[in-house]
């Protein structure tokens, strides 16, 4: 992140003549974004190898429009825009959001980065649910089975993260890896950082097919609905570029495999279960064709079955006229009004050129 009064470099960019303004934010983006993808890849866990739990300051700034410049616009498909912060900390360890959960009423989070780190914090937030501010942040490594972090062991690019409740509101919180395909059982809640993990059991057919760095990035648990007990991981992309996404039901009442027809470029990123039983799927894409996208798409639990190929319906896509970043995290929770709350958070690869954003919508209908 920038230091405070400092000018970003894609402040420059805003000052290139001949654009408007979200096609300027645009470009800076799709710039960051392919240097994240080509010159930027996770720096080996071993340059790491620990970061003990420790408090972390975050500023944020609001974001009131979700769309650039229109504030009198608040609806976007089966969603409404409640509102956004951009997150900013002098902390070189904070960014790299990959995976979130949050509570039940949506007050406090835990998110984790791509570099084995975990991120708890309280957002204040008006009763809608409008996020206000983020404070009481802290950050630690991510420990696993023999009490090591997992970034000094080169197991630390985490990129899911989802919830199993037990019914008195403790339960179990899942943590998918990459490059080394895992998923890591913590206690919830997370009364401590330092925590060990414990490795489940994977299928080998699953781990063996899935793709060095495009695995595990959406896994969600449904607590409840009729796929109640299962954990559902859907990779990020198929064997190809063009292949459709593969999926997995981990136990529960179905256990087998489907497919999540692959649309218009975009990436399964991350994914969270309502409490109706259908499947919130966000998705991500960032191509020299189509430019940076960000899509939400619902994926009904009638269709989420063995052999099934599931298309489900977009509530929401997003491109350069919007706020958006390198989307990667969604938690759903109720308001006090009952109302169902998305929070999507970014990834900002830790680029100067990006942002960390935390983003609120309401799902209408």
């Amino acid at each position: 992140m920038a230091a405070d009064g400092a000018a970003r470099p894609a402040d420059t960019m805003t000052r290139l003549p001949g654009l408007r303004p979200s096609a300027r934010r645009g470009l800076a983006l799709a710039v960051s974004l392919l240097a994240a993808m080509i010159l930027m890849a996770p720096a080996p866990a071993r340059a790491l190898m620990d970061v003990p739990p420790q408090d972390v300051t975050i500023r944020s700034k609001q974001i009131d429009a979700f769309r650039i410049g229109r504030a009198d616009e608040p609806r976007f498909g089966a969603l409404t825009f409640l509102g956004g912060l951009e997150l900013l900390s002098g902390n070189r360890h904070m960014g790299g959001l990959s995976g979130l959960v949050v509570s039940p009423d949506g007050s406090e989070m835990i998110a984790i980065a791509d570099n084995g780190l975990w991120l708890t914090a309280t957002i204040e937030a008006e009763p809608g649910g409008r996020p206000l501010a983020i404070r009481d942040a802290r950050l630690g490594a991510i420990v696993g089975p023999d009490g090591r972090p997992l970034m000094d062991r080169d197991r630390g690019d985490a990129e899911a993260l989802t919830l199993r409740r037990n019914p008195n509101g403790t339960g179990e919180l899942y943590v998918a890896t990459e490059r080394y395909h895992a998923i890591y059982a913590f206690p919830y809640p997370l009364a401590d950082l330092r925590a060990r993990g414990r490795e489940l059991d994977l299928p080998v057919s699953m781990t063996s097919n899935l793709r060095h760095n495009k695995g595990m990035e959406a896994v969600a648990f449904a607590n409840s609905g009729p796929l109640a007990g299962t954990l559902i991981v859907v990779s990020e992309r198929g064997k190809t570029f063009n292949s459709d996404l593969p999926g997995y039901l981990l136990g529960g009442p179905t256990p087998g495999t489907f497919t999540v027809l692959r649309q218009d470029s975009y990436d399964a990123t991350d994914a969270t279960f309502l409490d109706t039983g259908d499947m919130v799927l966000l998705e991500r894409r960032f191509t020299l064709r189509h430019g940076i996208g960000m899509r939400v798409r619902l994926l009904p639990a009638a269709e989420l079955k063995p052999g099934a190929m599931v298309v489900g319906r977009v509530l929401l896509e997003a491109g350069y006229s919007e706020q958006i970043d390198n989307m990667e995290g969604v938690a759903v929770h109720r308001n006090a009004a009952g109302e169902t709350i998305l929070t999507i958070i970014s990834d900002d690869n830790r680029s100067i050129l990006q942002r960390t954003l935390l983003l609120r919508f309401r799902i209408d209908g």
